[in-house]
C-alpha cells in the first residue's frame, strides 16, 4: 500500500542534507503519455515560491505535469526572489534528469518559514533521487517518510476499485485549517480521467475532508494537494464515482492527520444538524471545533456544554438557544438550551476515549455539516513555542 500502487507511477525518498541525515527529498513521477494532473493550493496571500511555481506550471497549458519533487525541513516561504529562483532551478534540474519540459515538473516544500532553502544540496541530490525511483511499496514508503516534518508517522491510504485503484500520501500535524488544502497531499490513480473531471473530483474530495478539519485555525503558506491520473487502466469512471472515491480517500487521510496533531490527545468530531442550511451548519461546526475553550475542556475530559452553546451563539448564524440540543457521544447533556438529565459516570467514561463526538441540533432547518478538530494541551505549546 503506497502512493505508487496505481499502475504507471514511480517514487523515491532520500536524504539530501536539509534534515541532517533524515529523509527529506521525495519524488513522484510517471512517463505515461496519457497522464492528467489537477491541484488545489493555499489561499494564504503569503504563498511560498513552490506554490507559485506549481500553479504557474499547472496552468501553463503547455502540457500535463508528470512529476512532483517535494522537500521537507524548509518551506522556502518568505524567501523573496532568491527563493523563487531556487524553486525554478530545482524544477529545471528535475526536468533535465527526466527528459521533459520544466512545465511538466511541479514542486512542493514544507518546513521552517523564512529561511533560505539550501539550493545546492537539493539540486546536487536530484540525480540520485531520480535514479532511486522505483515501483515497489518500499519506494512509496520512502517518499511518504521524506515529506514529514513534525509528523510522528507516515500517512497513506489506498482504495482498490478492481479495475483501477487510487492511492494517496500526506503530511500534516499543525497549521491545519480549512482554507483550501490544509497541508501537503498527493493522490495517484491509474484510471482514465480528463483534466476537468480530475479537478472536479479533487475539489469534491478536498471540500469534504481537508477543508472540514482544523488543528489550530492556521493556514499554511505551502498548502497543496495534487492529483495525477496515469490512464494506465482501461476504466474511465464517472466524475461522480471518482468524486466519492476521492472523498473516502481524503477523509481517511484527514483522520490520520487529526490523530497525529501536535500535542493532541483526542480527536474531536463535531456534527451539526438542523441549521438553516448546510453553509450555516458548517460555520457552526467549525466555530465549535476551533474554540480554544472547547479544546481545553476536551483535554481536561470535561463535557462543558456551556462552552459549546457560547460558541454557537457567536458563530454568526441563525440561532435560538431555546431550541438547541447537544450530546457528547450518546448522552444528551443539553436540551432546549438547558442542562439535560444524564448519567455523569457514563459521560465521564466516554470523555476518556480517543475520539469524541459532539452532536448539535439547532432545530431550525435541514442544514447539516461535519467538522474535525482536536483538543489543546501543553504538548501543542511545547511544539510551537519556537523554531528550534
Amino acid at each position: 500500500m503506497s502512493i505508487i500502487t496505481p499502475r504507471g507511477f514511480l517514487a523515491a525518498g532520500i536524504a539530501c542534507g536539509i534534515k541532517d541525515g533524515k529523509k527529506d527529498l521525495a519524488i513522484i513521477s510517471t512517463d505515461s503519455p496519457t497522464v492528467t494532473c489537477a491541484g488545489v493550493f493555499t489561499s494564504n496571500l503569503a504563498a511560498a515560491a513552490p506554490v507559485q511555481i506549481s500553479k504557474k506550471h499547472l496552468l501553463s497549458g503547455n502540457s500535463n505535469p508528470r512529476a512532483v519533487i517535494i522537500n521537507s525541513g524548509n518551506a522556502n516561504a518568505a524567501t523573496g526572489k532568491q527563493g523563487y529562483q531556487t524553486a525554478e532551478a530545482i524544477c529545471e534540474r528535475v526536468a533535465k534528469e527526466l527528459g521533459c519540459s520544466v512545465e511538466e515538473v511541479l514542486i512542493c516544500s514544507t518546513g521552517i518559514i523564512g529561511t533560505p532553502l539550501p539550493k545546492d544540496k537539493v539540486i546536487d541530490a536530484v540525480p540520485k533521487l531520480v535514479n532511486s525511483m522505483g515501483p515497489t511499496p518500499q519506494h512509496g514508503l520512502d517518499a511518504a517518510n521524506a515529506i514529514l516534518t513534525t509528523d510522528t508517522f507516515v500517512k497513506q491510504a489506498v482504495i482498490d476499485k478492481g479495475s483501477y485503484s487510487v492511492a494517496a500520501m500526506a503530511k500534516g500535524a499543525a497549521m491545519l485549517a480549512p482554507n483550501m488544502a490544509t497541508m501537503l497531499a498527493f493522490i495517484t490513480t491509474d484510471a482514465k480521467v480528463s483534466t476537468p473531471d480530475l479537478f472536479s473530483a479533487l475539489k469534491y474530495g478536498v471540500n469534504r475532508s481537508f477543508n472540514s478539519l482544523s488543528v489550530d485555525g492556521c493556514t499554511s503558506t505551502n498548502d497543496t494537494v495534487l492529483a495525477f491520473a496515469s490512464g494506465q487502466s482501461s476504466t474511465e469512471p464517472t466524475v461522480e464515482e471518482l468524486s466519492e472515491v476521492f472523498e473516502q480517500l481524503c477523509q481517511d487521510l484527514a483522520i490520520q492527520m487529526m490523530n497525529d496533531a501536535e500535542g493532541a490527545t483526542k480527536v474531536l468530531e463535531v456534527k451539526v444538524f438542523g441549521a438553516i442550511d448546510d453553509t450555516q451548519a458548517f460555520k457552526a461546526a467549525q466555530k465549535v471545533a476551533n474554540s480554544l475553550l472547547v479544546k481545553c475542556s476536551l483535554y481536561g475530559q470535561d463535557p462543558y456544554w456551556g462552552r459549546v452553546v457560547s460558541e454557537l451563539g457567536s458563530a454568526g448564524i441563525d440561532f435560538n438557544i431555546d431550541l438547541v440540543s447537544i450530546s457528547y457521544g450518546s448522552s444528551q447533556v443539553c436540551k432546549s438550551g438547558q442542562k439535560a438529565s444524564f448519567d455523569p459516570e457514563i459521560v465521564k467514561e466516554y470523555m476518556s476515549n480517543k475520539i469524541i463526538t459532539i452532536t448539535i441540533n439547532l432545530n431550525l432547518g435541514q442544514g447539516v455539516a461535519r467538522f474535525l478538530g482536536c483538543d489543546l494541551g501543553p504538548g501543542y505549546i511545547e511544539e510551537n513555542q519556537g523554531t528550534s
